[in-house]
Parts: structure tokens; C-alpha cells; sequence
């Protein structure tokens, strides 16, 4: 009886293995294995997976050099726009300077021109304080009075002004002191009371300062 069991369990444990052998050998033959043991052991299937790696290194490779070309132009751009905007920062300040000079030069032209009048200015001046007291002098004195007016009325749309002196507080921005002459009254005192030469300035610089008697 009990032999009789032992032998019915060997033949379960050969039924068992000989089942597990065909389905180990059924996986071994079936197409996908079938297929990828061909694909493994295909001398051109394992040539092109070369190829393919070789493909994809010369692109990387040449994805680095565009990226290497793309980098060094950038740096090529930003450096020729430095020099683009220093080059547009010297030609503004050239042409600043020009201007300036150019504007120098005119408004020098200008101030000798018109200091060369001032002495006609002057004699206008004189003229008409000498015409003033004279008799039978009216067509002169009108004839003077006329062209210093003409001739100042000019200079003034040039920029001349005249220095206001005489009652003014002297100021030394603005008043030259040829002397002092002793006053009694003291809101005289430190003030023009008389003028020796007119001052003038040229678009508000002083070009010749008013000469003055101060009152002390």
C-alpha cells in the first residue's frame, strides 16, 4: 500500500517536471524570443545599431560645434556694440565740442566788434553832454542824439546792455572806482554818485565795467 503511494507520487513530480520543460521550451521557441535571439545573434541587425550610435554621436558632436559657433558670434555682436555706442559717444561729444567752439569763435567776432564801437558810443556820449548847455545847437544835438540811438538800438539787439551805476550801491562785479568823494549825507555813502565811462555787458558778461566816483 505504501509503495503503491510513493509511486504514484513520482509520477506526479515527472508529470510536473516534464510540464515545466515543454513550457520552458515552449518560451525558448515562441517568436518573440524566436525573434529577439535572431536580432541578437544578425551580424546586420548589430551593424545598424552601430550606425545608429555613430549617427547620433556626429549629430551631438555637431549640435556642440553650432552651439560652440552660436556662443562665439553672440560674444562677436555684443563686442561690436560696445564699440558702436563708444564710437557714438565720441562723435557726440566731437560734434558738442565743435559746436561750441564754433559758437565760441562767433561770439568772439561779435565781442571784439562791438568793443571796437564802444569809444563811438563814448564820443556820442560826450557830444551830447557838450550840446546840452550849448546854444543854437538843436539840429546837432538832435544829429548826434540820432545815431548814438541808432547805433546803440543795433548793439543792443546783439546783446549789449548798459551797467546801471550812478545811485546803484557800488558793486564790484560791476563798478571799476577811479576815486571816492566825501558825502554828507549817509545813504550816500558806499553809493555811485557820478559816472566817469559808461560799462556795458554783452548777453550778461561784463565787457567793460562802468567807471566810477563812490561816495564815502
Amino acid at each position: 500500500m505504501f509503495t503503491q503511494k510513493e509511486d504514484e507520487k513520482k509520477q506526479e513530480e515527472k508529470k510536473e517536471t516534464e510540464t515545466t520543460k515543454t513550457e520552458t521550451t515552449e518560451k525558448k521557441d515562441s517568436p518573440e524570443n524566436a525573434e529577439k535571439n535572431h536580432k541578437s545573434s544578425n551580424p546586420r541587425f548589430s551593424r545598424k545599431n552601430e550606425d545608429k550610435k555613430v549617427n547620433a554621436d556626429k549629430q551631438k558632436d555637431k549640435i556642440n560645434e553650432l552651439e560652440k559657433q552660436i556662443a562665439e558670434l553672440k560674444e562677436k555682436v555684443a563686442g561690436e556694440k560696445d564699440d558702436y555706442v563708444r564710437l557714438m559717444a565720441e562723435f557726440e561729444t566731437f560734434r558738442r565740442r565743435s559746436a561750441e567752439e564754433r559758437l565760441s569763435l562767433v561770439n568772439s567776432a561779435s565781442l571784439d566788434t562791438i568793443k571796437g564801437l564802444l569809444p563811438t558810443l563814448d564820443d556820442c556820449e560826450r557830444a551830447m553832454d557838450l550840446l546840452k548847455d550849448a546854444k543854437d545847437s538843436s539840429s546837432a544835438k538832435e544829429g548826434t542824439e540820432l545815431i548814438y540811438n541808432k547805433l546803440f538800438a543795433y548793439l543792443k539787439t546783439k546783446g549789449l546792455e548798459i551797467i546801471k551805476a550812478k545811485g546803484e550801491k557800488f558793486d564790484t562785479d560791476f563798478h571799476e572806482a577811479v576815486t571816492n568823494f566825501p558825502v554828507n549825507e549817509p545813504e550816500k555813502k558806499g553809493t555811485v554818485i557820478d559816472v566817469i565811462q559808461t560799462g556795458y555787458t554783452l548777453n550778461g558778461k561784463v565787457i567793460r565795467y562802468a567807471k566810477v566816483v563812490v561816495g564815502a
